[in-house]
């Protein structure tokens, strides 16, 4: 049975495009003929629209549900609250009712490990989990990065994004030092790229010579499309709203990228590749 890999799409930054970056990485990797959960760690349920479930509040099971299934160890359904996209991912949908759970999670035991504990017992069915963080770096955000193999870390192409950066990257740090040592950072993903802009291509540059030496950072870079915003209107994926675009093309090359990391990780760790 392959090993799922478990990646935290996370930056404290907002509009950055993380659930963009989880909706077409996802799909983008069950077209390569991978399983992908995605999971929507925001109280905002930007992940959970962009797929079609607009009306959040109305859904009976969430990933607060199965949070608190989770702190109170009771039993659970692998695939309960978990929903079918036609596109061939599936969803564990989030709504307002994880901010209470942020709340709840303050005073629970063993807290950092609460969304893992649910997590290790429905991973085995897919290849990927996607995890959306939300734009912080609060319980919830700690939660997936300890429940996580990798971090994807996506940025604007800007000054004070990529600045603000450090300060995620120092939480990875003492995630990794205190409750997960297993963390890596899978790579910096630069989103919003407007190529026609000189301050665009020069940030760009400065953060790969900045952090090159330090940290993976994809060769892939997401170009700025109005088609990347349209697409949460109508529930789909770029794949199926505009598959020729340049940002489809970007999310298709990231898939492969993050494949052959994973694949060259397993190996490093089994000794294969020395």
């Amino acid at each position: 049975m392959n090993r799922c890999n478990v990646v935290a799409i996370a930056n404290q930054k907002g509009g950055v495009g993380k659930s963009t970056t989880a909706v077409n990485l996802g799909v983008a990797l069950t077209m390569q003929g991978k399983s992908v959960l995605l999971v929507d760690a925001d109280p905002q349920g930007d992940l959970t629209c962009s797929l079609g479930w607009q009306d959040t509040d109305s859904l009976n099971t969430t990933l607060a549900t199965m949070l608190e299934k989770s702190i109170e160890d009771e039993p659970f359904e692998l695939t309960e609250g978990i929903l079918h996209h036609e596109e061939g991912v599936d969803l564990m949908p989030a709504n307002i009712e994880l901010s209470a759970m942020e709340m709840m999670l303050v005073t629970t035991m063993s807290r950092e490990y609460t969304m893992k504990g649910w997590l290790d017992k429905v991973k085995s069915r897919y290849d990927y989990v996607l995890i959306d963080c939300m734009p912080s770096l609060g319980m919830i955000t700690i939660n997936a990065l300890t429940a996580a193999d990798q971090v994807i870390i996506p940025v604007q192409s800007h000054y004070l994004p990529a600045k603000g950066m450090n300060q995620l990257i120092k939480t990875v740090n003492k995630v990794k030092r205190q409750v997960n040592p297993r963390l890596k950072i899978g790579g910096i993903l630069l989103t919003l790229v407007d190529s026609r802009t000189n301050i665009a291509k020069t940030m760009s540059a400065e953060i790969r010579d900045n952090y090159a030496g330090a940290f993976p950072i994809f060769k892939s870079e997401i170009p700025l499309a109005v088609s990347a915003a349209e697409t949460s209107m109508f529930g789909r994926s770029l794949f199926d709203y505009d598959k020729n675009s340049k940002v489809a093309e970007a999310y298709a090359a990231l898939a492969k990228e993050v494949e052959h990391g994973c694949k060259t990780r397993a190996k490093a760790k089994t000794g294969i590749s020395r």
